[in-house]
């Protein structure tokens, strides 16, 4: 078992990248999303049942992603920009959201640390809520507020909802992980 992760643990090294065609899928450049402070997962489908002969014949389960919430220190302009259309005014620097802009779908990419190796993951078709904001007066010490995101990944129109590095991934893979976003090729390799 040497060389293998026994135990995970930790996030680090968010990125994301805005998911500019979904059919083919394209994206841009990852960006890093610094500060992150947790990431929560569910999966996101239900079972239906199909009876026959008096009994529970068949069972399908629905893979629709992936639902939770991303918390990090603090997003920063670009993101707020990119994802959700912020604009900032040239003369002034004063950033102005609009409601009537919808988010952009993008890929997240993150890491959790592991006793060996740990892993790297992409989630290919993301969309999130705004982040919430949440203040506190300062006391006898000063708490960091942080901001959180909830994240819907919805698996892309071919199926593809994540991918996930492992304990034979090679170096080359892990080391260009953030370069870009990681879709297998059909000769089963980065495209």
């Amino acid at each position: 078992m040497a060389g293998k992760d026994k135990v995970k643990f930790g996030i680090k090294n968010v990125h994301y990248a805005l998911l500019t065609d979904e059919t083919t899928p394209t994206f841009e450049t990852p960006v890093a999303i610094p500060g992150a402070v947790s990431l929560s997962l569910e999966a996101n489908g239900d079972s239906s049942p199909f009876h026959a002969d008096d009994m529970q014949y068949f069972v399908t389960i629905a893979n629709n992603g992936y639902t939770g919430d991303l918390e990090v220190a603090l997003f920063h302009s670009q993101f707020l920009e990119d994802i959700f259309g912020y604009t900032i005014s040239e003369k002034d620097k004063v950033a102005t959201e609009n409601a009537n802009i919808q988010p952009k779908p993008f890929a997240l990419l993150f890491e959790e640390e592991g006793d060996v190796n740990g892993t790297k993951y992409v989630l290919y078709n993301c969309i999130c809520t705004r982040p919430s904001r949440s203040l506190a007066t300062t006391t006898e010490t000063t708490e960091p507020q942080t901001q959180t995101v909830s994240v819907t990944a919805s698996p892309l129109p071919d199926g593809r909802t994540m991918c996930y590095t492992q304990d034979e991934t090679p170096a080359e893979v892990l080391t260009a992980w953030y370069n870009e976003v990681w879709l297998e090729d059909t000769t089963g390799g980065a495209g």
